[in-house]
């Protein structure tokens, strides 16, 4: 019981640790939370409002837009009426815009009672959340398309910016429906998807959340995307089922996604409404849960600077001490750095290798390859190997050589082959450690 209590609270340690970085990271910045109507109607939708507010009393500022799609469809059928829709979108007579009325103001009204909750089975205990709604968005009709009256199905024409950072300064969160008013004192019905992506995109948000059945986009070896840039993304949708109603979440998040990166929105979320905490993982975890579409990736390959000399001991001393890497001092990083490059993931340093230049001998030494090991079921070793090969390619160089004594299949595999001491550059020969019995393999340029 003593060992089970242990590694309980050795857990909730690391995970408060890994997770400390980007409570600091997401304080202060701007997320547009995308709830469908689906995400609502789920036994835990409870549980993902506690979320929402736990983001607000982190200091995150957060525009929540709900949609109703589910809920007006039972309303509308319940009512004894029929939707109709052209290209996909609901034409919303007087009689349809009713309903739309009621239950948009419906579920205002309970998710603004839910947000307001502060008793003590929630994570909210004692906090006051001030929940905001408003004519922050102005609508105009969609109009006639193909001899099709729109009637009260509209779009975005303007959103009261300024209005809405007003209310976030003020550490409230800004509550949006499917209805908003036209200059003309109408009153419209716009979609969810809409709405979040354009406030998104004008408030200049860090970051747009979606929730939908399932824990993001899953390759063909049903695999979660950690991330996807807009055009693979694009791809993804349109290879999509258009007709299958339980793609319907995911496209329409798709879309909006896509032209939210497209227009300047670092990253755009999607996970699940059915995984409880999903949320929180995704945001508050180095790897996520869910899919990303960014507008760059997450990792970065470049080049080392000074700055990154902290990062690249904490990568490599627990591989020196292993014997597994030559120990290298703060002093010989500092003057060797310029041969090292690196892959970084949100500030963290995963990845580093480096080239030393034998001039003379016209080859190159790969050097100093280690990988965070949270990070080696992919293949960032190939990925440095390819950077510092393109490198010595560059330089013109005839070959690299790498000395190891663990790592010897790897490079076989990446096309090294045995060589001797007589392989190595002159003054590496003079400095080759015969007690180490380190194996020689070469890369033939």
């Amino acid at each position: 019981m003593a060992m089970e209590k242990h590694v309980r609270t050795t857990e909730l340690v690391d995970g408060f640790r890994q997770s400390a970085p980007y409570v600091n990271a997401h304080r202060g910045k701007t997320f547009v939370v995308m709830l469908s109507g689906e995400a609502i109607r789920q036994p835990g939708f409870h549980d993902i409002i506690n979320d929402i507010a736990l983001l607000n009393s982190l200091g995150i500022k957060v525009v929540l837009v709900y949609g109703a799609r589910p809920q007006i469809n039972d309303a509308v059928n319940g009512a004894g009426l029929q939707s109709q829709y052209h290209n996909r979108v609901r034409v919303t007579d007087d009689s349809v815009l009713r309903l739309i009325k009621q239950v948009a103001g419906e579920l205002l009204l309970d998710i603004t009672a839910r947000l307001s909750m502060s008793i003590s089975n929630t994570p909210m205990q004692g906090a006051q959340i001030n929940v905001i709604s408003g004519n922050f968005v102005i609508a105009q009709p969609l109009g006639v398309d193909e001899g099709v009256d729109y009637h009260h199905s509209g779009r975005v024409r303007r959103i009261d910016v300024n209005g809405i950072k007003r209310q976030l300064d003020t550490n409230g969160i800004v509550l949006m429906g499917p209805i908003a008013a036209s200059v003309t004192g109408e009153s419209f019905n716009l979609t969810a998807e809409e709405i979040a992506t354009q406030v998104a995109i004008k408030l200049k948000a860090d970051k747009m959340i979606g929730f939908t059945d399932s824990n993001g986009i899953a390759d063909q070896n049903n695999e979660i995307i950690a991330e996807l840039l807009p055009n693979d993304a694009e791809k993804i949708m349109h290879a999509l089922n258009q007709d299958d109603i339980s793609c319907a979440g995911k496209l329409a998040f798709l879309n909006a996604a896509i032209t939210a990166a497209r227009a300047g929105v670092p990253r755009c979320h999607l996970v699940s409404y059915q995984i409880n905490g999903s949320l929180l993982q995704e945001l508050f975890s180095r790897d996520g849960i869910g899919t990303q579409i960014v507008t760059e990736p997450a990792e970065k390959l470049r080049s080392a600077v000074i700055g990154d000399i902290g990062g690249i001991l904490d990568l490599i001393r627990p591989l020196e001490e292993q014997g597994l890497l030559v120990r290298r001092s703060r002093e010989q990083l500092e003057m060797e750095i310029d041969h090292f490059v690196l892959i970084e993931r949100d500030g963290l340093v995963i990845g580093c290798a480096a080239l030393y230049p034998f001039e003379a001998d016209n080859v190159g030494e790969f050097a100093c390859l280690a990988v965070h090991p949270n990070y080696r079921d992919a293949d960032r070793g190939q990925m440095l190997l390819r950077h510092i090969v393109l490198k010595a390619r560059q330089r013109n160089y005839d070959k690299v050589f790498a000395l190891t004594t663990r790592s010897i299949h790897w490079f076989l595999e990446q096309g090294f082959h045995f060589g001797g001491v007589e392989d190595l550059p002159g003054k590496k020969q003079e400095l080759y450690n015969y007690q180490r019995k380190s194996k020689i393999l070469v890369l033939e340029l």
